[in-house]
């Protein structure tokens, strides 16, 4: 019955039916709207194209030891290649076969890309998986010793601090191996076959191993880093040039780089003065100019508006007063300011007390003198445009990173040496800037600030995007010398290498 009961209620009532069913029609889709607009409201429209554009969301770390920290302790045994690259025999054939092989993904992309070779698209890099001595194993003796070591330069430096300021190729590799789903740069991508790529990068740790290891020991590691790069068909092929050696400290992989001069080198600066590179093996042509990692803190928006009250110093300077070769001029700048009202200057050292008082200093002053070193470069530079503080640039032969692409007049002061040290004219120079262009200055140094701060995940227009940027605009004219050499006939026709031409030549 009561299935009877049920079946005859579900027909229409023939004296309220009639006028109910609109009502429940009109009901149930009004419950099926709400419903529909629910499900809309809690699901995306269309799926996100970009994944790592979640990456935004995360605040990437700037501090190298906290992002080495990261880095080790969260590789798991099996994150490691199984396999490296290691040559195991010298296959006289190797070199021809490989040749053979990149001509053919060169030729098609000739044929079926109309704007090839331009720089339309991301530059494939092959990153060697050399031998763990060579990489991991100094990162883990960085981790291991940093804070139990005192360790101190023959000049007085923290060694740990100094690999810190030159960290950048752990910078550069450790972006290019991370998962693409946690990259944010898509102008470079890792490849993992040979053949598909247009750059070779050698993770060798160069700076760690020198300051780090006895002289015993970074010798022979030397030489042996040298003979495994050196006996890949890839390098045999092109002689090193679409190869990026990072060796960002002067004193790195010194005593065996001249094997490796046409490689492209990532350097600080290129001190043309001869003291630490020899003729020919350095050139903007084919190396780049990388800045220093920071010592101090960036000056995020915040700070630049509260420090602008604050700057009551009108010149400043923390470093070593003494300096060898070009940084003899400090000696001359320091007798012929100490002193003077409105201007500081300190000795002082790298460690993390001279990094405090660095940090201060630079976000209550209007200008930081920036002279020459050993080297033309040096952090402090970097050091001031991330602190807001405009720098006075001292050092003739100084080459800066990134230059075909950022305009340093915008942000900074070149002084020659010559004028420098007479008497009273740099003040007086200071003092002729008018608050309007000191204001516009430090506006642009906010905007700059950026493309001087490594850190993972590696952000866009950061110095890691920059590098790739400018790689892009070497490719070509890499591909040229490959060529040519392979085709020259070296008994008759002098090879143009870089000691054929001025290095670093500007003007008619």
């Amino acid at each position: 019955m009561a299935g009877k009961y049920m079946a005859s209620s579900s027909l229409p009532n023939p004296r309220g039916g009639s006028s109910r069913s609109p009502i429940l029609l009109l009901t149930f889709s009004l419950l099926s709207l709400s419903v529909l607009l629910f499900l809309f409201s809690v699901l995306p429209s269309h799926p996100d194209p970009n994944p790592s554009s979640n990456l935004n969301t995360f605040r990437p770390e700037s501090n190298f030891v906290a992002s080495l920290e990261h880095f080790l302790t969260s590789q798991s045994p099996g994150s490691r290649p199984i396999r490296d690259d290691t040559v195991g025999s010298d296959d006289p054939e190797a070199v021809k076969k490989f040749d053979d092989l990149l001509w053919q993904r060169e030729i098609r992309r000739v044929y079926e890309d109309p704007y090839h070779p331009a720089a339309t698209s991301a530059i494939r890099v092959y990153v060697y998986e050399m031998p763990a001595k060579f990489t991991y194993d100094l990162l883990w003796l960085f981790r291991n010793t940093y804070k139990e070591t005192s360790n101190y330069t023959s000049n007085g430096s923290p060694v740990h601090r100094l690999i810190e300021q030159h960290s950048i190729d752990y910078w550069l590799w450790a972006d290019l191996i991370a998962p693409e789903s946690e990259r944010l740069l898509k102008n470079v991508v890792r490849v993992h076959r040979q053949e598909e790529a247009d750059l070779f990068y050698i993770p060798f740790f160069t700076t760690i191993s020198f300051f780090l290891l006895e002289r015993e020991q970074w010798k022979p590691l030397y030489r042996e880093a040298l003979k495994w790069v050196t006996d890949q068909p890839a390098w045999k092929r092109s002689e090193g040039r679409d190869h990026i050696l990072p060796i960002h400290h002067p004193w790195s992989f010194k005593t065996v780089r001249k094997s490796m001069k046409n490689a492209i080198w990532l350097l600080p600066d290129m001190d043309s003065t001869g003291n630490w590179y020899k003729p020919g093996q350095v050139s903007l042509e084919k190396d780049l100019i990388l800045p220093y990692v920071p010592n101090v803190d960036l000056c995020d928006a915040k700070c630049f508006s509260e420090s602008e009250s604050k700057r009551k110093t009108l010149l400043f300077f923390r470093g070593r007063l003494k300096r060898n070769a070009g940084g003899k001029i400090r000696a001359n700048l320091m007798a012929e300011l100490s002193g003077v009202d409105g201007v500081v200057i300190a000795e002082g050292t790298a460690g993390e007390g001279g990094k405090e008082a660095a940090q201060r200093g630079m976000r209550k002053s209007i200008f930081c003198l920036n002279p020459a070193g050993d080297t033309p470069s040096s952090a402090r530079l970097f050091d001031a445009i991330v602190s807001g503080c405009i720098p006075v640039i001292v050092s003739d032969e100084l080459e800066l990173p990134f230059e075909g692409i950022l305009d340093y007049r915008k942000i900074v002061l070149f002084v020659s040496s010559t004028d420098a040290i007479q008497p009273g004219w740099l003040l007086t120079f200071l003092k002729s800037i008018s608050p309007a262009q000191i204001k516009e200055m430090r506006r642009n140094l906010a905007k700059y600030s950026k493309h001087f701060v490594y850190s993972s995940p590696a952000q866009l227009l950061g110095p890691e995007d920059l590098v790739w940027r400018m790689m892009a605009g070497k490719l070509i004219n890499i591909k040229l010398h490959i060529r040519r050499s392979q085709r020259v006939v070296k008994e008759s026709r002098r090879l143009c290498m870089c000691d054929c031409k001025r290095a670093n030549f500007t003007g008619p």
